[in-house]
């Protein structure tokens, strides 16, 4: 079977379904740019519908959203036929996704994540006691502070 891997922009929200034996399944809709660009800029697109399947389309769902870029392998890529809404016969590329590496969320609609916790400020910085003089008897513990928590 043929595989594809590419650099693939998300056209939606990846949804997240499950089969009737519960099993997980992510649909995909990724538009691949393909050959030289054209008079107006822009490299023709080939739109791939695509599944991402088991626990990996569980806990990568939140991650895939409208816009991100992202590397995809492909396989079981297969051309099907549709049924068009005006009765037409219609065609799509489809394939099941192997392995995502997730990449540029630039101009993608931000995910459901919590925001990082913000940083703790260091603590402040003590300055060394002052040698004992010489010929003390001091154990060293009378300039320590009394709220140490142990």
């Amino acid at each position: 079977m043929p595989k594809m891997i590419g650099m693939m922009r998300l056209g939606r929200d990846a949804e997240l379904r499950y089969t009737p034996n519960n099993e997980p399944v992510t649909n995909l809709s990724l538009a691949y740019a393909h050959g030289k660009a054209g008079q107006d800029g822009k490299r023709p697109t080939q739109w791939i519908d695509a599944t991402l399947w088991g626990k990996r389309a569980e806990s990568l769902t939140q991650y895939l959203t409208k816009g991100g870029l992202h590397c995809f392998t492909l396989d079981e890529l297969n051309i099907q036929t549709f049924q068009k809404q005006d009765g037409s016969t219609g065609t799509k590329l489809v394939a099941r996704v192997l392995d995502v590496e997730l990449g540029s969320r630039q101009d993608a609609a931000p995910a459901a994540t919590p925001a990082p916790a913000a940083r703790p400020a260091p603590p402040p910085q003590r300055q060394a006691p002052a040698p004992a003089p010489r010929g003390s008897t001091g154990s060293g513990f009378d300039d320590m502070d009394d709220d140490i928590p142990f």
